[in-house]
């Protein structure tokens, strides 16, 4: 039956392009995962800011879905050569900025770069509200600022999401809920806000320049919306053997947080959602406004216009992820090479027996800022292990203090929106870091000292979460009338299950003494980034 579908160009494509894998996911319209592929890359620090290059963009995307091709093929014996829908996601915010031919005019400035403070703050001030350093808006605007000498020839502004998009259907045109990480959107209309474009244009103009934003920015679209098809400029692009025929329907491309919420059912009205990877960030649907907006809260919205708030962390799991490679490389070193799995289960089930144990990591941090965190005050980052003489170091300790250091910023995030009166009935987590038998998972709930549940499907992740969002648009296509809300729970999470862990009071306690120590010893980074270039 699925090699059929498949041969038959009935399934659905979702790709998303994160921080550390492109993956490509291949699934039925009720979300049943028929292949998977990815690729690695990295960004790079180039001049002093985070980036990822454009050929880089290329080549993953081919080798990703190269890698879904063949896994399709070993596990149905069929090589896809259509699709039923197709969707781009993408990490978002972020500065790529196009001239009127097309030419990328400087490079690719991601979320991670933290260097927009002045306009992020001037910017919040006109319009009343928070706009993060990392949105696209305080980007452009900071350009203006610095007098850059391309802002000028400045004709097209889009999220790495958008620019895929229009590469694979000539459509310049965002998701909503990526959109609203680049300017801020008005819920009444779905649109970005008039009156907010107008201030911008007047804070531009006052700098000495004259952009009009508006004339710049994608069209936005909600979820279901008909966002172009596959051309064949754009089919050679994903598969240059030239298999993969055009024609296939796409849906709006979308950022990762929205692709995070449709990929754990978090789309209605107090669920949320949070998502470990290189960054670590996490999502509340509002059931009525913010106002005002706590400093360090990001207003974005669903894939479906839905108000959320956003805690957005820089820095995730990556500092972890660099310690298990050292543990990897030493069991290579001593001749017993394991998998990264082992490495991460060995760390993280120490973790587990330190936090049972309550008195390993006394004394020990881990600071895993490798970038700027502006939600704890912090320009840039240093990446630290720092003990008391008298502090035991072991594996156990070692594992805790790292995995605590991931959520620690977020915790500080999740207090804010609980004293601003944000009503949480739902949460979930996805992640590859919460395939590992539970212990992120029930760390993450004493972090937030709220339940946390990981549903079947928690570790697809993003990619996943667009093949919904591309078979959702053939669904509305079709005549479905449902809300992506309804759709959702009618056709995709309809019986599915989820794994529910309630916080610990002695992991509470544990964790809030970390947090503690944590907060204290910032000082400690603050020396270490005047230090060290």
């Amino acid at each position: 039956m699925s090699a059929g579908l498949i041969a038959d160009g009935g399934a659905f494509l979702g790709i998303e392009l994160g921080s550390t894998r492109i993956k490509a996911c291949l699934a039925t319209g009720s979300g049943e995962v028929l292949a998977t592929g990815t690729s690695a890359w990295e960004n790079e620090l180039v001049d002093g800011r985070w980036t990822y290059a454009l050929g880089s963009v290329e080549a993953g995307l081919r080798a990703a879905y190269a890698s879904l091709v063949e896994a399709a093929e070993a596990a149905h014996g069929v090589r896809p050569t259509a699709y039923a829908g197709i969707g781009i996601s993408a990490m978002m915010h972020g500065y790529l900025a196009f001239d009127a031919a097309g030419e990328l005019l400087v490079p690719f400035r991601t979320w991670r770069n933290t260097s927009t403070a002045a306009a992020a703050a001037a910017l919040s001030e006109s319009f009343g509200r928070p706009v993060p350093q990392r949105w696209s808006a305080a980007h452009l605007y900071q350009a203006v600022l610095d007098r850059e000498a391309h802002v000028p020839a400045v004709a097209r502004l889009t999220t790495l999401a958008g620019y895929v998009h229009e590469r694979l259907t000539g459509r310049d045109v965002l998701g909503v809920g990526d959109a609203s990480g680049v300017f801020p959107i008005d819920p009444a209309t779905g649109d970005y806000d008039a009156e907010l474009l107008a201030r911008f244009d007047a804070l531009a103009a006052e700098a000495g320049a004259a952009p009009s934003i508006a004339e710049l920015l994608p069209e936005v679209l909600p979820a279901g919306a008909d966002a172009g098809t596959l051309t064949e400029t754009g089919a050679a692009l994903l598969d240059p053997s030239g298999a993969l025929r055009p024609g296939a329907p796409c849906c709006p491309p979308e950022g990762d947080a929205g692709t995070g919420m449709v990929a754990t059912n978090a789309v209605r009205p107090r669920t949320g959602n949070v998502s470990a990877g290189t960054s670590v960030f996490a999502m509340v649907v509002l059931d009525g406004g913010l106002d005002p907006v706590p400093d360090g809260i990001d207003v974005v919205t669903t894939p479906a216009g839905s108000p959320v708030a956003m805690v957005h962390c820089n820095n995730g799991s990556s500092e972890l992820g660099a310690w298990a490679r050292v543990f990897s490389e030493f069991a290579r070193a001593i001749g017993h090479p394991v998998d990264d799995d082992a490495v991460f289960a060995a760390m993280l089930g120490g973790a587990s027996s330190a936090a049972i144990r309550g008195d390993a990591a006394e004394g020990l941090l881990a600071y895993n800022l490798l970038a700027g965190e502006p939600i704890v005050g912090l320009p840039a980052g240093r990446p630290l292990l720092v003990r008391t003489p008298d502090a035991r170091l072991d594996l156990a300790g070692l594992g805790r203090a790292q995995l605590y250091s991931v959520f620690a910023a977020l915790s500080t995030g999740m207090r804010t929106l609980a004293e601003a009166g944000v009503g949480i009935d739902r949460l979930l987590a996805h992640g590859g870091l919460f395939r590992t038998d539970g212990v992120a998972q029930q760390a993450l709930a004493n972090a937030l000292d709220a339940p946390v549940s990981v549903g079947e499907a928690a570790s697809e992740g993003g990619a996943w979460g667009m093949a919904l969002l591309a078979a959702y648009r053939g669904a509305v296509a079709a005549g479905a009338r449902a809300s992506l809300a309804d759709w959702l729970d009618s056709a995709v999470f309809a019986g599915a299950s989820a794994r529910t862990v309630e916080p610990d009071a002695g992991g509470v306690a544990a964790f809030d003494a970390y947090r503690a120590r944590w907060e204290a010893g910032l000082p400690i980074v603050r020396a270490a980034v005047a230090a060290l270039d």
